[in-house]
């Protein structure tokens, strides 16, 4: 079998960042998928599978009723090796133009108090699976250590 284009990005020099991993025409229009890498793969612990799950919760929440990007918004969730996050969002963007709605979305989930929209058993599959103190934390850690000190090297993938 042909290996899928996210499988050929070499992970072994991949450093904490936003990429853009993938463009596809749908319906005549350009839907641009974000990679937004917030541990460095195979290097660092993973993200808790609790925390991710409260991300989650709190960006898709966020992103969805932006006032400028919410119509643009197709899907934000976590990676299955829980190193980052997917944003799918429609148009043809690059990474510098997500740049400043992602430092929005990490301010919001490290500073956000109260109850996790939608954690309950009602509203979804695991609420129990939550940990809103360790996702503000690593919210704060990735915004201040890579999307307030952005480099060139991290919004494009590395050959």
């Amino acid at each position: 079998m042909k290996k899928i284009p996210s499988f050929t990005v070499n992970h072994l020099t991949l450093h904490r960042g936003v990429y853009v991993s993938r463009q596809d025409a749908v319906g005549g229009e350009i839907v641009t998928t974000f990679d937004v890498r917030m541990k460095a793969p195979n290097r660092e612990p993973a993200l808790h599978v609790n925390a991710i799950h409260t991300m989650e919760h709190l960006a898709a929440t966020f992103l969805r009723n932006h006032p400028t990007w919410a119509e643009r918004v197709i899907y934000w969730g976590p990676m299955g090796c829980l190193t980052g996050n997917y944003l799918i969002l429609r148009g043809d963007l690059t990474s510098e133009q997500v740049l400043p709605l992602l430092v929005e979305t990490y301010e919001f989930i490290a500073n956000f108090e109260g109850e996790v929209p939608g954690a309950t058993p009602r509203d979804c599959g695991n609420y129990q699976l939550m940990d809103l103190n360790m996702a503000r934390w690593e919210a704060r850690k990735y915004l201040d250590e890579v999307l307030t000190k952005m480099t060139p090297e991290r919004l494009v993938y590395p050959d």
